[in-house]
C-alpha cells in the first residue's frame, strides 16, 4: 500500500474528506457557537460535503497530468530506442 502512495501521492486528497467527516468531527460537535443561526456541527458537515468533490477533482487532475507526464516518457523512450536500432 506504501508502495502506491510513493508512486501516486496525489492519492493523499482523498484522505481529506475522511478526516473531515471522522477525524475531526468530535472536535467540532457543538451546538453553542451559531453561524448564521444553524449550529457549527451543520455547517462542518456542509463544508465537508463542498470539500469533497474538490479533493476527489485534485486527485484526478494529478492523476491525469502523471498519466500524460508517463506516456510522454515511454513515447520518448521508444524514440530513442528507434533511433538507436536503425543506425
Amino acid at each position: 500500500m506504501f508502495g502506491v502512495i510513493r508512486r501516486r501521492p496525489q492519492l493523499l486528497w482523498l484522505l481529506v474528506p475522511y478526516v473531515l467527516y471522522l477525524g475531526v468531527l468530535p472536535f467540532v460537535n457543538r451546538v453553542t457557537p451559531l453561524v448564521f443561526g444553524v449550529p457549527f456541527l451543520f455547517v462542518w458537515l456542509l463544508g465537508a460535503t463542498l470539500l469533497t468533490p474538490v479533493a476527489v477533482w485534485l486527485t484526478r487532475r494529478a492523476d491525469l497530468q502523471d498519466r500524460n507526464r508517463n506516456q510522454d516518457r515511454n513515447r520518448d523512450r521508444d524514440r530513442h530506442r528507434n533511433r538507436g536500432g536503425r543506425a
